[in-house]
């Protein structure tokens, strides 16, 4: 696929724009004050596979401990400011990496204070859109924020940042659903050369929202659109990190892990093919290279598909099962052993 050429920004020690890869992004949900827990979340998302972490800095509390935080961590820090010039500055001061923030919410000569901080440090600012955060003048009368307004108040907050001239930003318009998100970051995407950063925003609870989430960021994604993404759960934001992802893995656009291809099961099946698929799931969690495995009912499918992968578990019948490498049968034997012996060609190739 063709993917939209953006203006490269730096955060921290990754790049984003241009061709580099799409990075997968998280926000903690713990109170940013509490340094011991926001920090210890951060690192369990670092070993999910998170590229980059936003917390919220609602208070002075918060953004005080920023600079211990960033201490703890290995991924670029951003932090969320509303409203607050002096805890926007205070964050910069405080060693971020990254600012989200909406400019039309601070006083000219405040953004102008947050900008001349920005540069001196060489940080950059998303402009953060969200459907239900958009200026009163832009929205009228109306009670329902369309992606034409959405994208105007991008245009107008992204120019108010360059007659300060200031251009190190990255860009996001989010709505709740997927039909208005898709078409903003469609519209936005023929006018500016920024970096976006995908999203549908409140997505809902884990089931729901990945669902949302996979059409709306992989359409875009399919398209060509898109720089980082983040999956707005209901949920551990370990599970948004997961989602992620399994989002870019599917589309060929990142490797990371283990891919699991697993029939939906049918009569012909005569292995517990659910079963295994979670224990498989927790035995290979922990790994990082790229590896694809196969658990499949029965030999119908599962040979072909056992062959396309690099390990495979295959129904055989009479309770019986194979394990394949590289498309080769290396094991046949009761299922009841299988997963011991799986366990082990695991250990000792991967």
């Amino acid at each position: 696929m063709a993917r939209r050429k953006s203006k490269i920004i730096k955060i921290g020690s990754q790049k984003i724009g241009g061709n580099f890869p799409i990075l997968v992004q998280s926000m903690t949900n713990t109170p940013t004050s509490d340094i011991e827990r926001t920090a210890k979340q951060i690192k369990e998302l670092e070993k999910a596979g998170c590229e980059i972490i936003r917390v919220g800095v609602p208070d002075l509390k918060s953004v005080s401990g920023l600079r211990e935080i960033k201490k703890r961590i290995n991924i670029p820090l951003v932090a969320d400011i509303h409203f607050s010039a002096d805890l926007a500055l205070e964050a910069i001061n405080q060693g971020v990496d990254k600012l989200r923030i909406n400019p039309g919410n601070f006083p000219k000569d405040r953004l102008k204070e947050i900008v001349k901080a920005a540069k001196k440090k060489k940080i950059p600012i998303r402009i953060g859109i969200n459907s239900g955060s958009i200026e009163k003048d832009i929205l009228g009368p109306e009670k329902r924020v369309t992606a034409e307004m959405m994208v105007k108040s991008a245009v107008r907050n992204i120019k108010l940042m360059e007659k300060l001239e200031f251009y190190n930003l990255v860009i996001s318009l989010k709505a709740p659903d997927v039909l208005r998100t898709v078409k903003a970051y469609e519209m936005l995407a023929k006018k500016v050369n920024y970096p976006l950063h995908l999203g549908i925003t409140e997505a809902g609870t884990e089931f729901s929202g990945t669902i949302k989430s996979a059409m709306g960021i992989g359409y875009l994604l399919l398209k060509g659109i898109g720089d980082t993404i983040r999956i707005s759960l209901s949920a551990d934001p370990v599970e948004e990190v997961k989602v992620g992802w399994e989002i870019l893995k599917s589309l060929g656009l990142r490797e990371r892990g283990v891919k699991i291809i697993s029939c939906p099961t049918c009569a012909r099946s005569e292995i517990d093919v659910l079963g295994l698929t979670r224990k498989v799931e927790n035995l290979t969690q922990e790994i990082k290279k790229p590896l694809t495995v196969a658990i499949m009912g029965c030999p119908v499918n599962g040979l072909g598909e056992g062959r396309e992968a690099d390990l495979a578990i295959v129904g055989a019948g009479n309770n019986l099962a194979l394990i394949m490498r590289d498309g080769k049968i290396i094991y046949r034997g009761k299922e009841k052993d299988i997963l011991k012996e799986f366990k082990k060609e695991l250990e000792s190739h991967y």
